[in-house]
Order: structure tokens, then C-alpha cells, then sequence
């Protein structure tokens, strides 16, 4: 095969196709995969059938498809890595949080602050108000929440989870703190309530 040329050693002819080419150049190497020198003689045919093609393109003599391998081409390009888009990542986040206004803090923080100090009023009067101040300010908070969205459902649901953790994390920190019962200290309940207002707080203020 070394004497011949580089179509006859691919046993094509000059005007074959590349489809044509390529299929008789893997076919060769192929059945000759267990001949090191052969193979290596049919890839140099047909290198050196694809520089001269590549020469004739261009010299604008023939047009060769873009998907055709050349030898100087064999560099492969890495894939494009997508970035991650901040805005996306965080617009959940973005859906729940709030910029309120001076105004809606006032009320807010009114309301909220007069209930604790109704709740506190309440132990020295001996009164059981505390039921009535919690429901006062889930209602409050279910208010604040449902006029920013008008979406009551998800009100209800942020209000009910804002009570809930407020009682238990009040319930907690009272008996970590060691909150004193009787002679004017704070009772656990009492305590608990408070926290919960807080959260009710924050939650109509900074959350929708």
C-alpha cells in the first residue's frame, strides 16, 4: 500500500464523497486492526487525503462540511457551564419577604406592644386575660398578613405557624432562664405569650 496514493491505498476514487471516505477508512482499520504499521498507513492516506481537501476548500476549489474531522482540529473545545443565576436561586426567598413601611410598623409594633402590656397588666389584676390577648393577636397578625397578599389562606398558615413556634420557644427559654413565679416575676405562660408576640411582630412586619 505504500507505493500506492492515498485514494487507492483507501481503495476510493479522487471524487469520492467524505461519507465515502471516512466509512472506507474505518472499514480498513478495522479488518486490519492487528497490523500496527497498515493501520497507520491508512491513517496517514487519509489525513493526507483531508489536507488536501482542506487546502482546495480553501482555494475556494471544493466546499468540505463543517462536521468533517482535520487533523489540526483535534483539540476538543470544553462545554459551556451554564452559570447559576443568583435571582433565581433566592426568588422563593424573595416571595415571603417584606419592606414595610414606617406606617405599618407603627401599627404593628401598637398593636402588638399594647397587648403586652395588657398581658403583664393582667397578672397583677389576677384576670385570665391571656387567652383573650393571644387570640387578639392571632387575629392582628392574620389582619396585617392578609391585607399586604389578600391571600387568607396563607395568612392563616403563617399566623398559625408563628404561634406555634412562639409558644414553644417561649415555653423553652422560660425554663432555661429560670422565669420566677409569683411575687411580680413573669409566668411561664405569661413569658411564653410575650415571645409569641414577638413573632407575631416580625411576621406582620417583615414577612407577606
Amino acid at each position: 500500500m505504500s507505493e500506492q496514493n492515498p485514494y487507492e491505498t483507501l481503495g476510493v476514487t479522487e471524487d469520492a464523497s467524505f461519507e465515502e471516505i471516512q466509512n472506507a477508512k474505518s472499514r480498513l482499520s478495522q479488518e486490519h486492526q492487528n497490523d500496527t504499521k497498515l493501520v497507520e498507513t491508512i491513517e496517514a492516506a487519509y489525513d493526507s487525503i483531508i489536507m488536501e481537501r482542506l487546502r482546495m476548500r480553501q482555494e475556494g476549489k471544493i466546499k468540505v462540511p463543517d462536521r468533517i474531522r482535520f487533523p489540526e482540529r483535534s483539540i476538543e473545545v470544553p462545554p459551556a457551564v451554564t452559570p447559576l443565576n443568583p435571582k433565581a436561586s433566592t426568588g422563593w426567598l424573595q416571595n415571603f419577604l417584606d419592606n414595610p413601611s414606617r406606617s405599618d410598623i407603627l401599627w404593628a409594633t401598637g398593636v402588638f406592644g399594647g397587648l403586652a402590656i395588657l398581658t403583664l397588666l393582667s397578672q397583677s389584676n389576677g384576670s385570665s386575660f391571656l387567652p383573650l390577648a393571644l387570640a387578639l393577636g392571632f387575629c392582628a397578625n392574620l389582619y396585617f398578613l392578609n391585607r399586604k397578599e389578600n391571600r387568607l389562606g396563607r395568612a392563616f398558615l403563617m399566623s398559625f405557624v408563628g404561634l406555634i413556634l412562639g409558644l414553644l420557644l417561649g415555653g423553652v427559654l422560660s425554663q432555661f432562664l429560670g422565669t420566677p413565679v409569683g411575687n411580680g416575676g413573669i409566668r411561664p405562660a405569661e413569658f411564653a405569650e410575650l415571645v409569641t408576640f414577638v413573632f407575631f411582630w416580625l411576621i406582620s412586619c417583615f414577612l407577606r
